[in-house]
């Protein structure tokens, strides 16, 4: 028996709605995976959960559901978010599409000074993260912000008593209890291929809640960097 279709559905869910899918959500249902009326779908959001439905009718361009019940609802997630500057289309997509897989909450594109890439394409990174959300067996799916200067980014952690995990190659600690021991966020910084500037690290070194902390004694690459530190801070938060 193969497994229902997963599909992120962005307005509310409850039960006995009728409503239709989007074009591409129903060109994949009906011309790609071929569900036929009466097939069944789940539905889920990072509001209401995740619903079972059915298909009523394909027209030309959308189709029509309906919802049945609800089979899960809304889980409490761990608050960590990652902080990456902006770097190549291909490693930048697999940086959104595995952390998402692992459990990031939030992600905010940076500008640092040495960032090569400088704009990121915000429509085309929310599809890649709603996908890995739908492929993983999330339902909340993650928040991605509007790109900001590190300085800029930085003030703002201040104001909101955010813990920032610093991947520094040069002066990690590895102590993560404290810091994990909090119920505030946590956020993961990335930097740039060219690494942050002297006066960036300086700027992040100097902030009250930044733990330093070495990933590998190798130079990795950004994507390398953001997926093992996703994977090291989701197994001390879930161990706890």
């Amino acid at each position: 028996m193969t497994s229902k279709a997963r599909l992120f559905y962005s307005k509310e869910l409850k039960s006995g709605l009728i409503s239709k899918l989007s074009e591409s959500q129903s060109h994949y249902i009906k011309n790609v995976i071929r569900l036929k009326p009466n097939d069944k779908i789940s539905l889920f959001n990072s509001m209401n959960g995740e619903w079972d439905a059915f298909i009523l009718e394909h027209g030309k361009n959308l189709t029509e559901f309906k919802i049945e019940k609800l089979s899960r609802p809304q889980e409490k997630t761990n608050n960590l978010w990652l902080a990456f500057s902006l770097i190549k289309k291909i490693p930048q997509d697999m940086i959104l599409q595995k952390t998402t897989e692992l459990g990031i909450n939030k992600f905010i594109p940076i500008l640092c000074e040495r960032s090569v890439v400088r704009e990121i394409n915000i429509e085309r990174a929310k599809k890649i993260i709603i996908e890995a959300s739908e492929q993983s067996n999330r339902i909340s799916v993650p928040e991605i912000l509007p790109v900001q200067n590190l300085e800029n980014y930085m003030k703002n952690l201040a104001k909101k008593n955010v813990n920032l995990i610093f991947c520094d190659i040069n002066c990690g600690t590895n102590n993560l209890k404290n810091i994990l021991s909090k119920q505030n966020p946590t956020c993961i910084l990335i930097g740039p291929e060219g690494d942050f500037s002297e006066k960036e690290r300086q700027l992040i070194v100097d902030y009250q809640n930044t733990i330093s902390f070495s990933l590998a004694k190798n130079i990795l690459r950004a994507e390398t960097a953001a997926i093992s530190a996703t994977t090291i801070l989701n197994y001390h938060i879930n161990s706890k």
